[in-house]
């Protein structure tokens, strides 16, 4: 099904019970943070607030937080039906008949949609044109309390090469500076980064535009990982199963889905110096640190006559952004089998935040397949910054995070169960010594890596410390380990309740470089996901875990009931 914008969703939403309106009034700076993310964790609906302060914009948050929302957005039943249909491609055997052939037909014909078709004319997203342009009139959304500012965090971002038709859309967050510019949060390893190189080389300004609101498809699309050379908006045509129609901006050459909501025409000068951008509650839980970034000027604003703003918050898992995630995981896993034939399916847990865990089951079929499928991850695309690689057998569910536990705990057998590899990190990183470099985890938790141990038994332990010099997790986990016979410790800061295990475990995902804090006695072995001080190899400043104020908290527990979430959580 193809949703002709982020309206005609929105409405489908509602008729399924899942959008809620919000009416009374509400503001963008932090409290719609706290709304969403209470919603966000308690499974809750799409939110629409309809009365926003110092806006007349409507905005909406949490449009495909849940696997069915996100099962909706792509238009399947589950999101393990688009895997199956790319796995129907990728199956050679369909085509080697008449009668297979005529079977795939439908298929075939889908790839028609591919295509984005750009019309002439004016579209849906330029029904009003401002050439003085004014981001203060837009509900761009002050996140969380130590936020460099306002930031768009669903902006798709439409750039071209230079001298080249080929356009390319990423996500990168965006830091509201003025009135008419914003930061633009290049990662270094990022496609947007690499274009922005190529202006620089050749002393051109870089035309930029950044469509917001588009329907889920399009807007999934600008987050997936796809090679350079592939138009995200063919895989959006090929989702929503009907082209993407483009329309060409007004001030500059770059072509956007004619029904977004928003356009931000502008540009980006190599020449000019960066600007300091952040620091930025991030999608790991954690605040990422200030750096320089381009500048991007706002030359006009298009809309739509009754637009809606669309945002996201990102923070401590589960979010809006993890089910975006889990979507890729799915889409993507048949073309990982190909590649990979030793892989049976694949588990990107929330807590992993996308790029710091990946569960895998194998066929292990001869010794060393399990750090074989390790070194084909790091050499794929993104995989390359997965920070911990667990493999298990084909027998385990890897979406049974029991099932793994028991594996773990059962066929882990110290060193010879793990697998160090030094090399790149995604920008987000906080823990290596370096930024965007470290030491990758692999873990074979396969049956054949097991050995024969004397006396140690298959449990594990999670400690905490009130940390307050260097190595102390470090020296607790060996004094634990010297009295006690578990498998595995977990030392945490006391801050972590240590019967929580999804928190314990997103702060091992977040916390550790396995170089540093893997502590391997015997069978045993040790992990130190504390906070790290300067005086044990850390070169940058650690960041804060994401918190709300206690008087934001305490203001929308006192307003709750006015926005009626209540009957519908």
């Amino acid at each position: 099904m193809a949703y002709r914008d982020l309206q005609s969703f929105l409405k489908k939403l509602e008729a399924n019970g899942e959008l809620k309106k919000i009416k009374i009034q509400v503001s963008p700076e932090l409290e719609m943070t706290e709304i969403a993310d209470r919603v966000s964790k308690a499974h809750g609906p799409a939110l629409l607030f309809q009365d926003v302060t110092d806006s007349n914009y409507p905005v909406v948050m949490n449009a495909m937080g849940s696997y069915k929302r996100m099962s909706m957005a792509l238009g399947v039943e589950n999101l393990d039906d688009i895997g199956e249909e790319i796995q129907a491609y990728l199956n050679l055997e369909n085509y080697l008949s008449i009668r297979g052939l005529c079977k795939s037909i439908p298929r075939l014909l889908r790839l028609v949609h591919v295509f984005p078709i750009k019309v002439p004319g004016r579209g849906a997203c330029q029904e009003v044109i401002e050439h003085n342009p004014d981001l203060s009139t837009l509900p761009v959304l002050k996140c969380w309390p130590k936020d460099a500012g306002r930031f768009f965090t669903l902006p798709l971002v439409f750039t071209k090469e230079a001298d080249s038709k080929k356009q390319n859309v990423g996500m990168y967050r965006m830091q509201i500076l003025d009135k008419t510019s914003t930061g633009m949060h290049w990662h270094k390893h990022k496609d947007g980064s690499n274009i922005y190189e190529s202006y620089a080389k050749k002393g051109l300004k870089m035309p930029v535009s950044v469509a917001l609101g588009c329907d889920p498809a399009i807007t999934y699309a600008a987050t997936a990982p796809l090679p350079k050379e592939i138009d995200e908006m063919m895989l959006a045509g090929w989702l929503r199963k009907s082209n993407v129609k483009m329309v060409k901006c007004v001030t500059n050459d770059i072509y956007v889905p004619a029904n977004a909501e928003f356009v931000l025409e502008g540009y980006v000068d190599p020449s000019e110096e960066l600007v300091w951008e952040g620091p930025f509650g991030d999608h790991t839980g954690y605040y990422s640190l200030a750096d320089y970034y381009p500048r991007f000027h706002v030359t006009c604003i298009t809309h739509k006559k009754n637009a809606i703003y669309p945002a996201t918050v990102v923070g401590k898992p589960p979010m809006e952004d993890c089910y975006m995630a889990k979507a890729t995981e799915r889409i993507f896993l048949p073309i990982l089998r190909m590649q990979i034939p030793e892989l049976v399916d694949l588990n990107l847990p929330l807590e992993g935040v996308f790029h710091n865990c990946a569960i895998l089951s194998i066929k292990n079929r001869y010794p060393g397949a399990a750090r074989k499928v390790m070194n084909a991850v790091w050499g794929m695309g993104q995989m390359m910054y997965t920070k911990l690689i667990l493999i298990v057998d084909e027998s385990v569910d890897v979406q049974n995070l029991s099932s793994v536990k028991d594996a773990v705990l059962k066929n882990i057998s110290g060193a010879d169960s793990l697998f160090f590899c030094q090399g790149p990190l995604d920008a987000l990183d906080h823990s290596s010594a370096k930024a965007l470099y470290g030491c990758r985890l692999g873990v074979d938790a396969t049956s054949q890596s097991k050995m024969k141990e004397e006396g140690v038994t298959d449990t594990f332990a999670v400690i905490t410390i009130d940390k307050k010099e260097n190595y102390q997790g470090r020296n607790a986990i060996e004094e634990y380990m010297n009295h006690h016979e578990d498998k595995f410790v977990i030392c945490v800061d006391a801050s972590v309740d240590p019967k929580d295990m999804s928190t314990v475990m997103w702060k091992v995902f977040n916390n550790i470089d396995a170089q540093r804090d893997i502590i391997i006695q015997g069978y045993k072995i040790g992990i130190d996901a504390t906070k790290k001080f300067t005086g044990e190899g850390i070169t940058r400043e650690w960041p804060d875990d994401i918190t709300m104020t206690e008087d934001v908290k305490q203001a929308v527990e006192e307003r709750w009931s006015k926005y009626g979430i209540d009957e519908v959580l």
